[in-house]
């Protein structure tokens, strides 16, 4: 499911325009005032256990509480519900102590059987991201206040895992009314998510007012909101697919922020109308290289997998599909997690390309098939892209052969008989650098090391790589980080996996909007929100 959605005309009705009474076309001086959102919205479900996808990560975070939280740094763990914790020197046992004070929106408090009730039902429902939490051997109510969780192997990340939106803590007593089930057989059996469709049952700083598939979702501020309340009074995300359409709704005032501006149409953007921010995300757009792909006519060996990286123009290719507003990565690991900053990534020199390309054997001369999708993704045009990469790799010698695919057909070719250069993108599931060499890694059980062929191509393998990776979860602090370090240094060295840009996150808000902030745990930050006064 994750590796999925990892990879995964506006429309204007009734509905619509009845939101903007809720926001307003006046100026949006009263703090009191809610939020209007623009975004292609990509809702799944709205059940915790269920749901898994960008905007799924903005209503989670904001309706449902969890133990702990991400900072506004984008990199330290702080307390939520949780107030404190601990953890054995063998990242197995952590224990965490909750709040008194927090509450769910109809009251009632926020008790331990209340977290184990929830984080139980999202392990045993398949549906969504219950395998983050598969590492879990128990959890159990040490009493009303405290929760103990054993996990079978060590995992120093296991905080960020439960920072993610999906790990919201929901009243298990009121869902369980409504057929909310949190054992083994609650996967099958399980039928609460028809009302938690229409009802939401957190802890979070907003409650759901109303959803309508395809048109919008509606927030309100909850009253009984134990932290600090939030300034606005609610929110509200409206279904709008195009960038442009987007954009002309914040212009005119029917929109407070519009999430998917391309980088092109905000280069355009003048005057003092509209805000535009740049933020650095965690998104990642790649090449990817498989020696083990069915009709290869050269040895991507790793002379020839390193030439290659060479041969890329990645200033010119930032430029060219985000207007330079994006950043460069070494390995496929975001800069500010753990072990993903200090590594240089490859230089663009064609001379060396071709230097490196001979020493590996190949001809003056060969053709590489490059199958992709044909999508737009982060602000990415990905035949532009393409076009370009066949420019710098014909500079060398390289004829390369484009296909565009539909994204399923993509999928089944990369997985089955495999692509020798593609491309594709990526986004973290949580805050934590383990996913990383656990999708990308070159040993058996991760997605890239089979499409990379590494069953049929024992050079692949970096033996090495699961015994850092233990320690690296079996560790805290600097060690953990060192290690991962040396995580992210072998995925460079592999140029298994060749990093394109991390897109920026582009934001474009009424002026007065101020707070708007993107998390690698929640995506758009609504508590955070305020109107200038």
């Amino acid at each position: 499911m994750a590796s999925a959605w990892r990879e995964t005309g506006a429309r204007v009705g009734l509905a619509a325009l009845a939101l903007l009474a809720f926001s307003g076309t006046q100026s949006p001086a009263r703090a009191e005032q809610g939020v209007v959102i623009a975004r292609d919205m990509d809702l799944n479900s709205l059940d915790p256990a269920r749901a898994f996808c960008d905007t799924c990560q903005i209503y989670l975070s904001a309706v449902y509480a969890r133990l702990v939280d991400l900072d506004g740094d984008g990199r330290t763990i702080v307390p939520m519900l949780a107030e404190s914790w601990q953890s054995d020197p063998a990242q197995t046992e952590f224990t965490f102590h909750l709040r008194k004070d927090a509450v769910f929106s109809d009251g009632s408090p926020v008790q331990a059987k209340d977290v184990v009730w929830s984080l139980s039902r999202l392990q045993h429902i398949t549906a969504g991201a219950g395998y983050l939490l598969a590492g879990i051997e128990t959890i159990e109510a040490v009493d009303d206040q405290t929760v103990a969780i054993r996990l079978k192997d060590p995992n120093s990340e296991l905080l960020g895992l439960l920072s993610a939106p999906y790990a919201g803590i929901l009243n298990s007593d009121l869902v369980a009314e409504h057929g909310g089930l949190a054992d083994e057989t609650a996967d099958t059996a399980d039928t609460a998510e028809a009302w938690l469709m229409e009802n939401s049952a957190g802890a979070g700083p907003f409650v759901l007012s109303s959803y309508l598939p395809g048109e919008s979702l509606r927030l309100t501020r909850n009253e009984t909101y134990w932290g600090d309340k939030p300034q606005i009074e609610g929110a509200t995300l409206l279904q709008m697919k195009e960038s442009a359409s987007q954009l002309q709704l914040v212009q005119s005032g029917g929109a407070d922020i519009a999430m998917q501006v391309d980088a092109l149409t905000a280069s355009q953007i003048s005057g003092d109308a509209v805000s535009v921010s740049f933020m650095p995300s965690q998104a990642l757009v790649y090449l990817a290289l498989s020696p083990g792909a069915k009709g290869n006519e050269v040895p991507l060996n790793a002379k020839v997998r390193e030439g290659i990286s060479h041969a890329l123009d990645y200033d010119a290719l930032i430029d060219l599909t985000v207007e330079g507003k994006g950043r460069r990565l070494a390995s496929p690991v975001p800069l500010d997690f753990p072990g993903g900053s200090g590594l240089e990534p490859p230089a663009y020199d064609p001379a060396l390309a071709r230097k490196l390309l001979d020493e590996g054997g190949a001809p003056a001369e060969f053709t590489l098939h490059a199958a992709f999708p044909n999508v737009r993704q982060y602000g990415v045009d990905f035949t532009v892209m393409m076009q370009k990469v066949q420019m710098d790799l014909g500079a060398v010698g390289i004829k390369l052969d484009l296909e565009p695919l539909e994204f399923p057909i993509w999928r089944e070719r990369a997985n089955g008989e495999g692509i020798p250069l593609t491309a594709v993108f990526f986004v973290p599931d949580f805050y934590g650098s383990s996913q990383y060499f656990n999708y990308f890694g070159m040993f058996d059980g991760t997605t890239w090391y089979k499409r990379a062929g590494g069953a049929s191509d024992p050079s692949l393998t970096d033996s090495a790589g699961p015994e850092i990776l233990k320690q690296a979860l079996g560790t805290s602090g600097a060690e953990s980080e060192a290690a991962f370090a040396q995580l992210s240094a072998l995925m460079a060295q592999d140029r298994i996996i060749l990093p394109i840009v991390a897109p920026d996150t582009i934001l474009v808000t009424t002026p007065a909007l101020k707070g708007a902030r993107i998390s690698a745990c929640c995506n758009l930050v609504l508590k955070d929100l305020h109107w200038e006064k």
